[in-house]
């Protein structure tokens, strides 16, 4: 399998392509994931391929994904939380429960790099504190 690009930067795309899910139709993601993959310069078959196969994992999972987060956001209905924050804890909570091959303690430093760069100034804490409470 060739794969250029570092699990950040994987890991980045796929929190973009995750973050439509929240503006279009499910029956529109698979055609919204491949515009995406489209634009990314220099993409390999393997890595675009890894990338589709795992936010349509994600989105398969979300009513559960989606019930654990709640479980864990007191106060907080899903419905409230930024779509930033809540796609980044979607993906998080995937990496945490459902991906044997990324460590917890990684899984949640990235979720919180991510909120650095894509939330706003309390992204990091919040993302942190619900990942805290779901482990």
């Amino acid at each position: 399998m060739e794969i250029k690009m570092t699990r950040h930067t994987i890991r980045k795309h796929i929190f973009s392509m995750l973050f439509r899910v929240e503006f279009h139709d499910s029956s529109e993601i698979s055609s919204q994931d491949g515009l995406y993959l489209d634009t990314i310069d220099n993409i390999t078959d393997e890595e675009r391929g890894y990338m589709e196969k795992r936010v349509s994992a994600i989105v398969e999972l979300l009513p559960e994904i989606d019930k654990k987060l709640e479980s864990v956001s007191e106060g907080w209905k899903l419905e409230r939380m930024g779509k930033v924050e809540l796609t980044i804890l979607r993906l998080a909570v995937y990496e945490l429960l459902y991906d044997d091959d990324i460590p917890a303690n990684v899984a949640i430093n990235e979720a919180v790099e991510l909120a650095k760069v894509y939330g706003g100034d309390t992204s990091p804490a919040f993302v942190n504190g619900i990942l805290a409470k779901l482990l």
